[in-house]
């Protein structure tokens, strides 16, 4: 009896050591972003007046970027990459975890069209796996605290601690997964996710800092015009994500072309050009989502739809030259771009109708680049109104079963032997 009850304050008291851990992380590489992008896009040009400055600077950037993957491996992994490895490897190695740091924070400084939560999944899995090796009581349930982490900094990451525990627990599981009841997962879960909100919150009234929460569209009015339009806005989140997955498929192919080294210098002088020319459509979208929301009146809706049509070729161009990172935040503000473009278009008084067909667009892209309904209904939740959870969840289901379809009739014949084509 003692030697059980001393092992579940073993396991809650770790869960709020990596929770914490996990915040800690999370506002350290936020800050550090934040304070890298500063100097380049606004102290830099200002200093020297001249705003093409950054532009050298992100090709030697990319540059050193290249090096970094030649000589160590092409860090960071994406976040299903990491989570995959968590499930099958019950590894993750962490020898090059100041290359995995380094390699995750360059490409959002430099401006590049990605998201954080690929490099932030990389560091928190190798720190996770660091403190097993070298924890006796965590050896045995490394894979367990993994998923704690990963769960805690995703939710940390978009302010929505269930996306994290839906994002690891729709991810499929094999035999050797640990074993434990959901009910007890979802307490440590709760304790993890409890640790790293106040880590951030200790952290920002200790040293005067603030991190933002995300952007979000303002309630809404759902009208029967609206409903009739989901018709509409389903097929266009497929669409899009076909365009997301052709652009990742040609920017693939380009890109084995192209030497390392010379792959992601290259990239660095695109994003470099692209970001003082239509600064719209890069960076990771979370700051360009807040001025759309405050501001999308001023805008033409074909300059809106352009904007989406140029971000999501640029992300893919950018995970695939190297400048490599997530795609959530990307395609989260392209899709709102289309969304409220088309609501413009359609609609006489657009204000009424532009955060419903910008979440609805956004769900079903989302749902259908996931496949996990629930984890993106509650991601949607991030930035639009509770009020549309049904239909939030309704175009996330819809899209990933329709992206299913669509992968089936897409994937190349299986031979007599068996092997089965990978998923793209």
């Amino acid at each position: 009896m003692q030697t059980a009850l001393r092992n579940i304050f073993m396991v809650a008291l770790l869960s709020l050591l990596l929770g914490a851990a996990a915040g800690a992380v999370f506002w350290i590489f936020v800050q550090a972003v934040s304070l890298g992008t500063s100097v380049i896009w606004e102290e830099i040009p200002s200093y020297t007046g001249f705003r093409w400055a950054a532009v050298p600077i992100c090709a030697i950037g990319g540059c050193a970027l290249g090096l970094l993957h030649r000589r160590y491996g092409n860090y960071p992994d994406d976040l299903e990459t990491v989570l995959g490895k968590i499930r099958s490897e019950k590894r993750y190695d962490y020898r090059n975890i100041s290359v995995i740091i380094a390699c995750a924070v360059i490409p959002l400084i430099l401006g590049a069209s990605v998201g954080p939560e690929a490099g932030l999944a990389g560091i928190t899995a190798a720190l996770c796996y660091w403190v097993g090796d070298n924890t006796r009581f965590a050896r045995s349930s490394a894979s367990l605290c993994s998923e704690l982490g990963e769960a805690v900094m995703l939710g940390q990451l978009f302010h929505m601690p269930l996306f994290g525990i839906f994002a690891v627990e729709e991810t499929p599981s094999d035999g050797d997964a640990p074993r434990l009841p959901r009910s007890g997962k979802l307490v440590l879960y709760g304790l993890s996710a409890g640790a790293g909100i106040l880590t951030v919150w200790g952290l920002n009234h200790l040293l005067g800092t603030s991190l933002e929460g995300f952007p979000c569209f303002p309630d809404v009015f759902i009208s029967a015009a609206d409903y009739a339009m989901v018709l509409l806005y389903v097929p266009a989140g497929l669409v899009l994500y076909l365009f997301y997955r052709a652009s990742e498929r040609i920017a693939g192919a380009g890109a084995e072309k192209v030497p390392s080294v010379w792959k992601e210098t290259l990239c660095g002088i695109a994003v470099g050009i692209m970001c003082v020319l239509v600064p719209m459509a890069m960076f990771s979208g979370e700051d360009q989502l807040a001025e759309l929301i405050d501001g999308y009146g001023s805008y033409s809706p074909w300059i809106l739809i352009g904007v989406c049509l140029l971000k999501i070729p640029m992300t893919a161009f950018c995970i695939r030259f190297g400048l490599k990172g997530g795609h959530f935040f990307p395609l989260i503000f392209a899709c709102s771009c289309m969304g409220v473009g088309i609501s413009m278009l359609a609609f006489a008084d657009p204000y009424s109708h532009a955060a419903f067909a910008a979440g609805v667009i956004t769900a079903a892209t989302l749902g259908a680049q996931l496949k996990k309904p629930f984890a993106a209904t509650v991601l949607m939740l991030l930035c639009f109104p509770v009020r549309m959870i049904v239909w939030l969840f309704i175009a996330a289901a819809a899209g990933g079963y329709l992206a299913k379809l669509l992968d089936k009739r897409m994937r190349p014949e299986t031979p007599a032997s068996g092997s089965s084509a990978e998923d793209a």
